[in-house]
């Protein structure tokens, strides 16, 4: 197991010992995002950190962001954000349910304030941009996903590791693109990014990595768009069993969403 650290954030690196790898004459290893914290876990950390250093920075006392019921964006925005002393904001996405997801009573025993708005008023970034300006003030506001420039800046601090290793191909699941553009931005041994995306029709990935790093240049990733099982969070008892094989080998979780 190799240690790192990234700044302040520590993470593992883990060789999945397997026979097959083996006779292939390859060596596959996954870097454990997931063990940074319990709550702020996988690539979340990285991404929410220059939004919540430039709030501090900029005297700003309050964290606005949005997302929908299951949203894990927002816990770990309510979560990061508590443990920095600052506010926060959920716009939600679609009127208050008559009972509140999981997700979203996490959010509320973090300190998040919740405001509920229609599906259209979300989908209107006109409204929902006039909305957040007239309700709240000294904010600092953070995409879903951290879907921005520097949210692609944090998670580019995942490769500084990475990079040491040296090796050839670098696999991650795409949902709003952010962390693919951050690997992208600092991979510094010309190493081969693979890309796969969660949702279905995510055909816009190129658009997505130009605007994250305010570039046209950079070694476009290889994308496999297959994998979805249908779109966001589907799956089929396949995959369900291939998780319990993988867990049951190596003792490493994973989620039929992203993993």
């Amino acid at each position: 197991m190799i240690h790192s650290n990234i700044n302040k954030f520590k993470f593992e690196i883990e060789k999945i010992h397997s026979d097959f790898f083996y006779e292939m004459g390859v060596d596959v290893l996954i870097a454990r995002l997931d063990k940074i914290n319990n709550i702020v876990s996988g690539n979340k950390i990285f991404k929410l950190n220059n939004f919540i250093e430039d709030a501090i920075k900029n005297k700003k006392n309050t964290i606005v962001t949005k997302g929908g019921y299951y949203s894990n964006h927002l816990v770990a925005t309510a979560f990061y954000t508590k443990q920095n002393n600052l506010n926060s904001v959920g716009i939600i996405r679609g009127e208050k349910p008559k009972l509140l997801s999981l997700t979203l009573k996490e959010c509320i025993e973090h300190g998040m304030n919740l405001q509920f708005v229609s599906r259209e008023d979300y989908d209107n970034h006109f409204f929902l941009n006039s909305f957040i300006n007239s309700s709240f003030e000294n904010y600092e506001f953070i995409p879903e996903g951290g879907f921005e420039s520097r949210g692609a800046e944090g998670a580019s601090l995942i490769m500084d590791q990475i990079n040491l290793l040296d090796p050839s191909h670098v696999i991650t699941a795409i949902g709003t693109a952010t962390t693919l553009a951050g690997l992208i931005k600092n991979n510094g041994n010309n190493i081969e990014i693979i890309g796969i995306p969660v949702l279905k029709g995510l055909f816009d990935i190129e658009n997505r990595i130009k605007y994250l790093l305010k570039s046209n240049s950079f070694v476009p990733p290889t994308i496999f768009h297959d994998y979805h099982f249908g779109g966001y969070a589907k799956f089929d008892n396949v995959l369900i069993q291939k998780m319990n094989e993988f867990y049951l080998l190596h003792k490493i979780p994973t989620d039929f969403v992203y993993t």
